[in-house]
């Protein structure tokens, strides 16, 4: 794929450019190889490009269900600080808090994202467990 490769990072130097990069780092793995490791593979570089797109101010001209697309990778990630920036960029838009909320507080609780631990390799704890046992958030 051409943006893991890094052969599209030109793209950022627009605002349409960002959304289309983000969305086929962030997106089309997620959508493509579910349930796989892959899935996740380009996870680092979707953030560090949505860091960039914020700190260029392109996440600014879109409505929010475009602008979420940007941002979107702060919401993917486990590390609780790109929780709380998702949720500081997202605007007034209930449903997005909503879901802003419950993944951060999933971080918050178990410090990722117990739901990915099959597809990584990743021991389950018997908190994690019960969690998914009891339909936790597998989005």
């Amino acid at each position: 794929m051409m943006a893991a490769r890094r052969e599209l990072d030109h793209w950022m130097d627009t605002p349409e450019g960002a959304l289309a990069l983000l969305i086929l780092l962030d997106q089309f793995p997620r959508n493509t190889f579910r349930g796989t490791a892959h899935q996740f593979a380009t996870d680092p570089l979707a953030l560090s490009f949505a860091e960039q797109a914020v700190v260029r101010g392109h996440h600014l001209g879109f409505d929010s269900d475009l602008r979420n697309f940007i941002l979107l990778p702060f919401e993917h990630s486990e590390r609780l600080e790109d929780q709380d920036r998702y949720l500081a960029l997202i605007g007034d838009d209930e449903d997005l808090k909503k879901w802003g909320h419950l993944h951060r507080d999933i971080i918050v609780r178990f410090g990722r994202f117990p739901h990915r631990n099959a597809s990584l390799g990743r021991e389950t704890t018997p908190q994690e467990q019960a969690f998914l046992d009891e339909g936790g958030f597998g989005g």
